[in-house]
């Protein structure tokens, strides 16, 4: 299932580079830690056992296994911990992916199918699912999934020692409890009934053999700890600064199941540190790098004009999926005196000409995003629309607010300049922040571009030390609003309310989506949500991108019908349990092309565009 909160932006700070080896899981002079016996509870005789073995399998058998994936990180992770500071970053992603949780989500039909757990059932109660426990599913270090780590997950996610205040929050309003019924049949209790109760308690386990007791250096001790897993690969080395590498279990225990079957097939999937994109570009045209995502316009139209791509070597494709968007846009802090007043956020918003980004920069081939919250189905509210490039309405509302324009064109008040930093995280982004730049000072105000380490930028907005975050969010099944819009995580570091809105109204109407029990409640509430959120304006969305583009050498395989409803970011995602480990590699196509090239000899120029799962609004 997807995380409730995971960060789009690249994170992470380059560290010193020294040889690194994973720590490793247990001391073998250390005593042998003996937990407390679990207390069994009786089995209620009313449950009604469910599974899914229906829907269709979402693989190839003409996969094989074998080879190495080369991919590229833009920096190096601060922790590989996926609580605590630091820890929500982009390479999180990787190793969450490698956590099965009790239930996954079929990425055609949505529904739920086995991870975990082979059956599950639903409590009369609304609020209670229940769950058997696939006897085969081993941690990474030979040890059974039990009970114990289902329950332990309440005890690790509600400790203050790990720094997590959004988890020790989520797992104390939100779950309940965890019971054992025996060692492979666990029942887990939300606070309150909620529609599409699997999506809030089909939850993942945490090791309790490996974590045993939680000490009060939970942060320090575990930054680098390399931590047991369900899924089908492990950190196996790392050397900080330059390179990741995960190596596919030779035995994994979910090898031949249904829904994992044919799937995840390389050996190996290195990540290798490559802080330039355009340096990334060089490494895959060379054949170092396998894929690369070419979303960007400059890539997919101009720089895809390169023999590799010309003589056959390297195919495209451009893959149109169905999914909630991500919120890209410009966040605005309001702790910030030039954003406490509405009227300066909204002729903010309107003195960002996106459109013409998006025309002039993008080629058209983005869409402009309406809203934070866009793509959730009868969640979302298509009424609202994004604001438009309007110098007139920012004239009005600077001129009511007291302002007026200095000498320079830029409006001011006093001793203060309508002048407002935007931090952001790769060049790849300067052109469309130097349209937005222009166009904006034409409205009288003036953006500052800042440039900072991927790693660098995410702990400045984290820190709450940013006027302007440009970045995005990704996504859940359902909209999630708490942990960024709500007062609770407001004037804080280390939480998403990067806007530190601080509403009492959004907080009642957020409160209520919480606690709601009814799913047509739930939906209006959303809606009034969505609302809110825009007439506070402290996020100018930007634009969405329903499809992935990418450029791949021949020898990487994809099933015939390339790839899910739900494949996102990547064609050759090697983890995730719900999209990824679909590809594979053809070693004879490896040396075959290899020796063409060597010839001088062409293949046909391939490039596919696949509209299968093309949205009908769109």
């Amino acid at each position: 299932m997807r995380t409730n909160v995971m960060l789009v932006i690249l994170v992470i700070l380059l560290l010193a580079v020294g040889c690194d080896t994973p720590p490793p899981s247990s001391q073998s002079d250390a005593p042998r830690w003996q937990p407390e016996p679990l207390a069994y509870h009786p089995l209620p005789d009313n449950i009604t056992w469910i599974t899914n073995d229906s829907d269709p399998a979402f693989s190839s058998p003409k996969a094989v296994k074998g080879g190495m994936l080369r991919s590229a990180l833009p920096s190096f992770p601060m922790t590989f911990r996926v609580v605590g500071p630091d820890s929500n970053g982009g390479f999180r992603s990787n190793i969450l992916d490698n956590q099965l949780s009790l239930l996954g989500m079929h990425p055609n039909t949505r529904n739920p199918i086995p991870e975990l757990a082979t059956h599950w059932a639903y409590g009369e109660d609304k609020k209670t699912m229940y769950f058997k426990l696939d006897p085969a599913a081993k941690w990474s270090d030979g040890h059974p999934v039990t009970a114990r780590d289902f329950i332990y997950t309440l005890t690790f996610m509600r400790s203050k020692k790990i720094i997590a205040p959004w988890y020790n929050d989520y797992y104390t309003r939100e779950i309940e409890s965890v019971v054992a019924f025996d060692d492979h049949t666990i029942a887990v209790k939300s606070t309150k009934a909620v529609p599409d109760l699997h999506l809030k308690l089909a939850i993942g386990p945490i090791p309790a053999h490996f974590y045993k007791e939680l000490s009060d250096d939970f942060t320090a001790a575990y930054n680098w700890a390399v931590v047991p897993n369900t899924g089908p690969y492990q950190i196996s080395e790392f050397k900080k600064g330059r390179y990741i590498r995960f190596e596919r279990k030779k035995n994994w225990w979910a090898a031949q199941k249904k829904y994992f079957k044919h799937r995840f097939n390389v050996d190996t999937v290195k990540f290798t540190v490559i802080r330039d994109a355009n340096l990334s570009w060089e490494y895959f045209k060379k054949g170092r790098l396998d894929a690369f995502g070419m979303t960007l316009p400059k890539y997919w139209h101009v720089k895809s004009k390169t023999p590799v791509i010309e003589n056959g070597y390297v195919k495209l494709i451009w893959f149109y999926n169905d999914l909630e968007q991500p919120s890209y846009g410009m966040w605005l802090n309001q702790d910030k005196p030039v954003f406490k007043d509405q009227r300066l956020r909204l002729a903010f918003a309107h003195a960002m000409n996106v459109d013409k980004v998006i025309q002039k920069v993008l080629r058209g081939d983005y869409l402009r995003l309406p809203q934070a919250f866009f793509g959730y189905g009868e969640y979302t509210d298509y009424s609202i629309k994004a604001r438009s490039y309007d110098i007139e309405k920012v004239h009005t509302l600077m001129t009511d607010a007291g302002w007026q324009r200095g000498y320079d064109g830029v409006w001011t008040k006093g001793n203060h300049r309508f002048s407002a930093k935007v931090t952001y995280y790769t060049d790849e982004h300067m052109p469309r922040l130097a349209v937005l730049k222009e166009e904006a000072l034409k409205a009288g105000i003036e953006l500052r571009l800042e440039k900072l380490d991927p790693s660098a930028a995410f702990k400045k907005i984290l820190e709450k030390q940013h006027e302007v975050a440009w970045m995005g969010w990704s996504t859940n099944v359902r909209p999630s609003y708490w942990q960024g819009w709500h007062s609770d995580n407001a004037h804080a570091p280390q939480t998403n309310n990067i806007t530190n809105t601080d509403n009492p109204e959004l907080d009642r109407l957020i409160d209520q989506y919480r606690d709601s029990l009814d799913k047509a409640e739930r939906i209006r509430l959303s809606k009034t949500i969505q609302r809110k959120i825009h007439d506070i304006a402290a996020y100018v969305p930007t634009y969405m991108v329903p499809y992935v583009r990418t450029a791949y050498w021949r020898w990487m395989k994809l099933p015939e019908f390339h790839g899910t409803r739900s494949t996102d970011q990547s064609m050759f995602d090697p983890f995730s349990s719900a999209v990824g480990g679909l590809f594979w590699i053809d070693e004879h196509v490896r040396k075959e092309t290899r020796d063409a090239m060597k010839a001088g000899l062409t293949f046909p120029k391939v490039r596919i565009i696949d509209k299968r799962y093309k949205p009908e609004a769109l």
